[in-house]
């Protein structure tokens, strides 16, 4: 028995603090998933693909979204997918999933009961899948405790597929609790599991696969689907796939001055594409002024019209004003006066120190801006 895990798909997802045409993008790849998947599968001869939850990124996805999913699975026509409702769409009466159970093509199945699935036999041995569909969002109760007692026919490999986490959190009630070692439990030849965004193993039987996009900082080992070959007692094989289209980076650069950004630019994500590259950067170190304004230019109208997005934090990149920085701001006039007073604001600290500096960087930026103006 061979087929893809996959999980966490949430199509749909809004990316509410990437700017529009960025996020459209990002929002885009997503269903683009779906079409890598299908040929994931296609080229390794596992044909089903197994969705551990989190299709959608809410109950009400809209209709574009909801379209595009079927509309992409539908031209899958040689690909099985068999759709889990996880804990961002649960099953609800006349919902979601009463919607997809009446408008799914052929090859496209809804699994919204907890009853045993039999998905046919390969070499002489049958398979059956227990899936553990989510009915809300947050349950105490195990999804999956009905697998142990239930009957499968002798032999046949059990497969089962739910969406939950298996460590708690310091919860008074974990949602959606699955126990650590179901697998072993209910004679599981596999678990494939959802709900986690990255790849984990919990054990030779037990896997997250997590969601096939990345989609935040932070997480570890994403943009992955499980290529699963099950046979006998034997454990299973498992393969990473990589889906993913977009990678997430986050780094802290510690500058001394505009001229270290050549070399740290030159080293970002060797190998990604830069428009495939979702960046954030958090900037520490202690700079003049005149070198602030220069490191921000280059990263904001340079790399960040480069990358997918670029999120820029600079509140730890600490300016000192010099002389010289101040000169520059109408040396003899109200402007080189208030300038003065700014920088000794600063020196004071605290959220007056704080605002002054963003007022003394905004001070000298526009007035770069009009003597290049009157140059012009």
């Amino acid at each position: 028995m061979r087929f893809i895990h996959t999980s966490d798909w949430q199509l749909g997802k809004p990316f509410g603090r990437v700017p529009e045409e960025a996020r459209t993008v990002l929002r885009e790849a997503r269903l683009d998933a779906i079409d890598r998947l299908a040929a994931a599968a296609r080229a390794n001869g596992a044909p089903l693909v197994l969705v551990a939850g989190d299709v959608f990124d809410s109950p009400e996805p809209g209709d574009r979204v909801y379209r595009q999913a079927l509309n992409r699975m539908k031209a899958q026509a040689d690909v099985r997918f068999l759709l889990l409702p996880g804990n961002h769409d649960p099953l609800r009466a006349d919902g979601l999933w009463s919607r997809l159970a009446a408008d799914t093509p052929a090859n496209v199945s809804a699994l919204t009961e907890a009853r045993p699935l039999e998905l046919g036999a390969a070499d002489g041995e049958q398979s059956v899948l227990l899936p553990a569909p989510l009915s809300h969002k947050r349950s105490v109760a195990d999804p999956t405790q009905w697998f142990d007692g239930v009957e499968t026919p002798p032999g046949a490999l059990r497969i089962g597929l739910a969406h939950g986490s298996v460590q708690t959190f310091g919860g008074d009630a974990d949602p959606n609790l699955v126990a650590v070692d179901r697998a072993r439990r209910a004679g599981l030849a596999y678990l494939a599991l959802g709900d986690w965004h990255g790849r984990i193993r919990i054990d030779e039987r037990t896997y997250y696969s997590g969601t096939p996009e990345p989609d935040d900082f932070g997480r570890e080992v994403t943009g992955l689907a499980l290529l699963v070959d099950v046979s006998g007692n034997a454990p299973p094989e498992v393969t990473e796939l990589p889906i993913g289209r977009h990678h997430w980076l986050e780094e802290g650069w510690s500058l001394s001055g505009a001229d270290d950004l050549d070399a740290r630019i030159a080293g970002l994500a060797p190998g990604v594409a830069r428009q495939d590259l979702v960046c954030r950067l958090r900037l520490s170190g202690l700079v003049t002024l005149a070198e602030r304004v220069a490191v921000r230019r280059r990263l904001e109208d340079e790399l960040a019209h480069e990358v997918r997005w670029l999120d820029l934090i600079a509140d730890d990149l600490v300016t000192r004003p010099t002389d010289t920085d101040l000169s520059e701001i109408d040396a003899q006039g109200e402007l080189h006066t208030a300038a003065v007073r700014l920088r000794a604001m600063m020196g004071e600290g605290g959220a007056e120190g704080r605002l002054a500096a963003q007022a003394l960087e905004r001070l000298y930026v526009e007035q770069m801006r009009a003597q290049r103006a009157g140059e012009a």
